[in-house]
């Protein structure tokens, strides 16, 4: 019945003009009216297709619909999996229900780990000597993922959920430049003005589906190497982080009251087993965060210098990361000479700052990369490390590499071989050049005074 309604002013009146009507969007020429009558929903697909770093979390949330109106476009929800353990199949179920035309999920942790999280823990990456680059390293790789996924969509542009007062904004962008300067940029969080409460109030208004409420206002990210947490009462720099922003580790003070100790094999700079278990990386260091978290080891509050020129207070929680940060240091120390050793820790604060500051994809980071990695050559031995109330702290180390003699330090007389003659020789020759100095300043203020 309504279908002979519909289609009865076709069949009385078949001209363009009339069809246009009916239709709406169709050109003056060039094109198929045949294909329009068809394919009502034609207009739908010339939109301009945005691929958006969806998260599921309050920003990218509120990105889809916002930009739908904003720029009347098709949004594609793309998530990455780095080993957060939110329930990613709810977050693409989200997506689609706010209003994304397409939503996926890629499983990217096993190259996380391997071309992300390795080449960071090879350099012992420590922003400002704290910060284990949980999520700097993860946004290069969803920059990536993002980009291979647009462009096999046929999008013009891609989109993230990053504030201005952030850092995630210049990696993200920085890194999409660099793989695909063609593609368009959107970053509607610079542009709608919301704070982020007003973000909640729009979610409620058109009733998105969003984790985030007036109750729960952390702002949270995780990845395998990681958890971040900011806002509400951790804006306060003089507040301590309350007991619920905390979601991987234990407290140091309710942590077991017996130490547990694990023993990481390492070769050529990579952790390979634990306690003589052979596990790849990415099993490996969801055991190892499970074991460390549990002694409430990984725990970071620290006031952090952002590339935007602002100071902001960060709490992250990186069992896993801090343990085998702290092993590999010190495996570093047993088998690499002095000036070796300091040299790389001297590129290793310069390596950190680079990834801080989103620079993943620079020639200078790969020149780098190349430095480290030799470095690595004889970085193979095994590491005890004991987790107690919050501390991951080396208590044993050996390699087959080890440069530690035990006959030249040894101060018991027995198997002595240190030629200790050669300690006045080798003091005159070192503080020569300070004695000589001395000499001449001395001597330049007597003829002076006279």
């Amino acid at each position: 019945m309504c279908n002979v309604c519909f289609w009865t002013p076709i069949v009385l009146d078949c001209s363009l003009s009339a069809i246009r009507m009916i239709y709406g969007g169709l050109p003056e020429s060039g094109t198929s009216i045949g294909a329009h009558i068809m394919n009502p929903e034609k207009k739908k697909s010339d939109k301009e297709k945005v691929a958006l770093a969806y998260s599921g979390g309050l920003d990218t949330s509120v990105a889809i619909k916002w930009m739908q109106d904003k720029y009347d476009c098709e949004v594609i929800a793309i998530t990455v999996d780095v080993g957060q353990p939110d329930d990613l199949n709810d977050a693409m179920r989200r997506a689609k229900e706010i209003g994304a035309s397409r939503s996926y999920v890629i499983d990217a942790r096993k190259e996380f780990v391997e071309e992300y999280i390795f080449p960071a823990l090879k350099a012992n990456a420590l922003y400002e000597g704290k910060y284990p680059l949980s999520t700097a390293i993860a946004r290069p790789l969803i920059a990536k993922k993002l980009v291979e996924k647009a462009v096999s969509l046929g999008a013009t542009a891609v989109a993230h959920g990053c504030t201005a007062k952030g850092n995630d904004q210049v990696r993200f962008e920085v890194s999409f430049m660099s793989l695909a300067p063609e593609l368009k940029i959107y970053a509607p969080t610079r542009e709608w003005g919301m704070n982020r409460d007003q973000e909640i109030e729009y979610a409620e208004k058109h009733r998105l589906p969003c984790p985030i409420t007036k109750k729960n206002i952390y702002s949270i990210d995780e990845s395998l190497w990681g958890r971040a947490v900011e806002c509400g009462p951790l804006d306060d720099p003089w507040m301590e982080p309350p007991e619920d922003a905390f979601k991987w580790t234990v407290s140091p003070m309710n942590a077991p009251d017996t130490p547990d100790y694990v023993e990481i094999e390492f070769e050529r700079g990579l952790p390979v087993a634990l306690n003589g278990n052979k596990m790849d990386g990415l099993t490996l260091i969801q055991t190892l965060n499970q074991m460390a978290g549990k002694h409430g080891v990984g725990r970071i509050d620290m006031i952090e210098n952002r590339l935007v020129g602002i100071k902001s207070r960060e709490v992250y929680e990186c069992p896993a990361a801090i343990t085998l940060i702290n092993a590999h240091m010190d495996l570093e120390s047993l088998v690499m000479t002095k000036d070796l050793l300091h040299y790389k820790r001297k590129i290793e604060h310069d390596y950190s700052n680079l990834l801080y500051n989103g620079l993943w994809f620079s020639p200078l980071k790969e020149s780098l990369d190349a430095f480290i990695e030799h470095t690595q050559e004889h970085v193979t031995g095994t590491v005890r490390v004991k987790l107690f109330k919050g501390q991951a702290t080396v208590v044993g180390r050996k390699s087959p590499y080890s440069l530690y003699d035990e006959k030249l330090v040894t101060y018991t007389g027995e198997g002595d071989v240190f030629d200790h003659t050669s300690a006045k020789g080798f003091i005159y020759v070192w503080g020569l050049p300070s004695k000589v100095a001395s000499i001449v300043k001395k001597k330049k203020a007597g003829g002076n005074a006279g």
